[in-house]
């Protein structure tokens, strides 16, 4: 075991040990009022940004700027104090400590894994310091707020928009798909799984293969759906479910590799640039537009709140693995097609139109309206 990591679990269990004696309920990290978080000018905050892993593309082009560009809107004395954790849970922990040291007034924390995450709840907790859970769900009953996308419904997108491509091109009933999952420590990949799999497991289609994606890595994705490919025949895979755009992009080269020529439906989620062009080049069949600017800009205001010493009730609840109720804010997700590119992604400004339509797919764009 590392020596860092051993030193972090050591710390862990001290403050475990501390926290114990401390008063105080579910939900119980309250207003930034504490010495951890600064205890002074509000107007003057650190808050802390941490976000779980660099092979997302979201993160770096969406998520870190516009919350930023909201904070700064909000609070122009306030600071963001950045990490990311580059998909390891040890490295996330090590990244939080360092900001509760910083003075941190509130935590806005996306988790590698949310159930070691948890750690870090407890840590800020006992500087009085709120955490936001932010687009995936810490397994924390201290958590102070949570704000995501309903994610049982974005994998009912993604299997109804599957099922429906399939009887669109007239698949016969009983043929086979594969589902390539997200990451086993991410929360909501259980959750898009299981909308998933209420709509699939429904159907005429079955699935011969299942695969849950460590770290959401589009190579592991890859090598997996190359490995499936040669077990069951490229013929046999009629249909794709991919949990987002980058594992879905792992499985495309997958079957571009084996030489499969006409790919048949793959799903998606994140609207990434590259799964949107891939979409209109007829390569991946759909993706699960989640509007980061609503998700980012609110968490934002969240956490200036917090920093302020006010509490948000939230318009929801939402349960913890373990049955924790948490004040949570749901946004709603939307499927997206070569049909809606134009009134969602671009209408948005999640992209311009000169973004989508390089030179490569500016026919590809004449032929979906989008100019």
């Amino acid at each position: 075991m590392k020596k860092s990591t051993t030193r972090a679990m050591l710390g862990v269990g001290a403050l475990l040990i501390a926290i114990t004696t401390l008063a105080g309920c579910s939900n119980g990290a309250g207003a930034g009022t504490g010495s951890g978080s600064g205890g002074g000018d509000a107007s003057k905050a650190k808050i802390g940004l941490l976000l779980p892993d660099s092979v997302t593309a979201r993160y770096a082009s969406a998520d870190r700027p516009l919350f930023t560009a909201e904070i700064k809107k909000q609070c122009s004395g306030c600071s963001v104090v950045y990490a990311n954790a580059d998909g390891d849970a040890s490295k996330q922990l090590q990244q939080a400590q360092s900001m509760l040291t910083q003075g941190v007034k509130v935590l806005v924390l996306d988790p590698f894994d949310g159930e070691a995450a948890a750690s870090i709840v407890q840590q800020a907790k006992a500087k009085k310091v709120p955490v936001i859970s932010y687009d995936r769900l810490i397994d924390s009953p201290d958590l102070s707020y949570y704000i995501s996308f309903d994610n049982e419904k974005v994998g009912q997108l993604q299997g109804q928009a599957l099922v429906d491509a399939l009887k669109a091109k007239k698949v016969p009933a009983g043929s086979g798909i594969i589902m390539v999952n997200g990451s086993p420590t991410d929360n909501n990949a259980s959750q898009f799984k299981k909308g998933a799999h209420s709509v699939i497991d429904k159907s005429d289609y079955k699935v011969l293969a299942e695969y849950d994606t460590p770290g959401w890595d589009p190579a592991k994705a890859q090598d997996w759906a190359s490995g499936q490919i040669s077990k069951l025949g490229a013929d046999k895979i009629t249909g794709v479910y991919a949990a987002n755009d980058d594992t879905g992009g792992g499985v495309i080269a997958a079957l571009k590799s084996s030489g499969v020529k006409t790919l048949p439906p793959v799903t998606g989620q994140d609207a990434s640039l590259a799964g949107i062009q891939r979409i209109l080049a007829g390569e991946q069949y759909m993706t699960v537009y989640k509007a980061f600017k609503p998700e980012a800009s609110q968490a934002a205001d969240l956490a200036i709140q917090f920093a302020q010493g006010k509490s948000p009730k939230g318009d929801s609840t939402v349960k913890t693995a373990k049955g924790d109720s948490v004040p949570s804010t749901l946004l709603d997700p939307v499927a997206v097609t070569t049909d809606n590119v134009q009134d969602t992604v671009i209408k948005d400004g999640l992209y311009t139109t000169k973004q989508v339509c390089t030179s490569q797919y500016a026919a590809a764009c004449s032929t979906a309206g989008i100019n």
